[in-house]
């Protein structure tokens, strides 16, 4: 679809984790979007599987490996699934303290979400921690905000100002929605937009148009209880906005973590074969096959019982579990 763009999700819910870090090249410029990836630590009153655990290993080798050729790495906000932490961490992040940060942010171009302006409380001081850090070895540590960074002849990367984590209201703050721009070719990643719900964010993804966007759809598996149903059929609806206006999209992140998220989203599916454009996860645009390992997790546990190690180490503190590796 996009001649000048590659474009390689890295690190999706469809791929057995939580992020949506993905590799981007034109002929001007490499960019690593979102360089972080986390399991849940507790869903189903169960921590991760062994299954997770190996998904979280594959996806950290492929981001450290495309942090070897990036020129540009984005945060486009201050969670642990879309950036990388310094400390130690082998239960959620899969951190070792310093390195796995330093290889991805030293030396390279970092633009970054305004740590100290529409944020909250929890990222911001996240944003703090993180330029006192990882940030420390970047060769440019910049807030991008509502900037337009150019590169080469002919690539440009446009960051939105601040939108909402989900509605307006949220209580999860903002993030920063990311276009690169190469002649006449879009590629849009819009993180954590959950839909979008938010109206505004939708007028935003409309004015862009993009060929391609990777984004994040609503939190199906949390309606009704940490999010209002209403704002859920709000964040689909907009959905089949941006299937019609885009040829192709990536749908990630959220939507994926209800295993029954393919038949909740079927007006979805619809509206894009309408129009003859696709939907597709990460996995689906890689050509790989779909391992939703989060949904799955309690499935996993009873049909791919772990070993009695692997028991043991669950039952040590969350503290504990996050300075020893997981037997698996």
């Amino acid at each position: 679809m996009l001649k000048h763009i590659k474009v390689v999700p890295l690190a999706a819910e469809s791929l057995g984790v939580r992020s949506m870090c993905t590799y981007v090249e034109t002929p001007d410029v490499r960019v690593l979007l979102d360089a972080g990836v986390s399991l849940c630590p507790n869903r189903y009153g169960l921590p991760p599987h062994p299954l997770e655990y190996k998904a979280i290993i594959e996806c950290r080798k492929r981001i450290a490996e495309a942090a070897e050729k990036a020129d540009v790495v984005t945060v486009s906000h201050f969670h642990f699934d879309h950036h990388t932490p310094s400390y130690e961490d082998w239960l959620c992040n899969w951190t070792e303290k310093d390195e796995t940060a330093r290889q991805i942010y030293q030396d390279k171009t970092v633009l970054m979400k305004n740590p100290k302006e529409k944020i909250n409380f929890s990222q911001r001081r996240r944003g703090w921690v993180f330029q006192k850090t990882g940030g420390k070895y970047a060769k440019t540590l910049e807030v991008a905000d509502g900037k337009t960074f150019n590169f080469g002849k002919a690539t440009k990367i446009k960051f939105s100002e601040p939108v909402p984590h989900g509605p307006e209201d949220s209580a999860l703050g903002w993030i920063l929605m990311a276009t690169v721009e190469y002649e006449n070719e879009k590629f849009m990643f819009a993180p954590d937009v959950q839909g979008p719900i938010s109206k505004q964010t939708l007028s935003r993804i409309i004015a862009e148009k993009p060929q391609l966007i990777m984004i994040g759809g609503p939190p199906l598996y949390l309606a009704g209880f940490r999010v209002d149903e209403e704002q859920i059929r709000e964040g689909l609806r907009s959905l089949e906005y941006v299937v019609e206006l885009s040829p192709m999209v990536i749908l990630e992140h959220h939507t994926l973590r209800d295993e029954n998220w393919r038949e909740k989203t079927t007006a979805i599916f619809e509206k894009a074969r309408k129009v003859g454009h696709k939907v597709l996860t990460a996995a689906e645009y890689l050509g790989e096959k779909n391992t939703f390992l989060e949904a799955m997790r309690k499935r996993l546990f009873a049909e791919e019982p772990p070993p009695k190690e692997f028991e043991k180490w669950m039952r040590e503190s969350v503290r504990a579990k996050k300075k020893a590796k997981p037997p698996i």
